[in-house]
């Protein structure tokens, strides 16, 4: 019977902890996702991300994360309803935040009991400032078709009541397999000088470190330029990256 009994416990125990993990639904897990999954991996969080192709979805499997096919509306929507966390990285397009069409409805009535949303957008909702520094209290004004969409996604995004909102606006991303010296081996970097022309990076790692300490200090509303603090133009870097490695002179 005591055997028994202590089983019980920690089969209730098991049950407990199961329905106590926090769960997080990821829209779009691609790159910077799949970093900020790595961040997450000693915790006992449930993780899901949508995905469109199979082999993906056998990735996130090897990850420890359930993935939802992008297609199946239902079985997001359930997750959506038991949503603590959520991370939107899918960027707009001509028709739309496609996240926002499919199931800004959903998120709006889960909003009260959510406690992180976040939404990756870009420094490119800023426009051209001739060189000057920009902080998240600059006005965006973006000259790109690009900027122009996130600027639109963003401003949904903010209209839903409730919806614990963090905005996370990155600069050109790099990292494992996505640097200039790998742009180098591949042999496909070009210089092309392009006077006037400056902008921030990012490493992928970074900005699951962000993401991370946002979730462990959340500030709704708020909004973060997550970029480096030294602008360089494209030329530059490539250049510099190909000095480190002993590389011939770059075409």
């Amino acid at each position: 019977m005591i055997k028994q009994y202590l089983a019980s416990l920690r089969n209730e125990q098991t049950l407990s902890d199961i329905m106590n993990r926090p769960c997080l639904l990821i829209f779009g897990h691609g790159y910077t996702a799949n970093a900020f999954v790595d961040y997450l991996k000693n915790t006992n969080w449930e993780i899901f991300g949508t995905t469109r192709s199979s082999q993906n979805a056998n990735l996130l499997i090897k990850k420890g994360v359930k993935p939802l096919t992008w297609s199946d509306d239902p079985k997001i929507r359930s997750v959506i309803d038991r949503s603590d966390y959520i991370l939107h990285s899918i960027p707009p397009t001509e028709l739309g935040d496609p996240v926002f069409k499919r199931f800004s409805e959903a998120i709006t009535s889960r909003s009260p009991n959510l406690s992180w949303f976040g939404y990756l957008s870009t420094t490119s909702v800023y426009g051209n400032h001739d060189g000057k520094w920009v902080d998240e209290n600059i006005p965006v004004n973006p000259s790109s078709n690009r900027g122009l969409l996130r600027v639109k996604a963003e401003n949904h995004w903010c209209g839903i009541k409730d919806l614990p909102l963090h905005i996370f606006r990155l600069a050109g991303i790099y990292g494992p397999k996505r640097s200039p010296l790998d742009k180098i081996r591949s042999g496909k970097a070009k210089l092309i000088s392009k006077p006037g022309q400056f902008f921030s990076r990012i490493h992928v790692e970074d900005i699951a470190r962000v993401l991370k300490a946002s979730i462990e200090m959340p500030n709704h509303g708020s909004v973060y330029n997550v970029c480096d603090d030294m602008p360089a133009a494209p030329d530059e870097v490539l250049d510099y990256a190909a000095k480190l490695i002993n590389y011939p002179d770059l075409p």
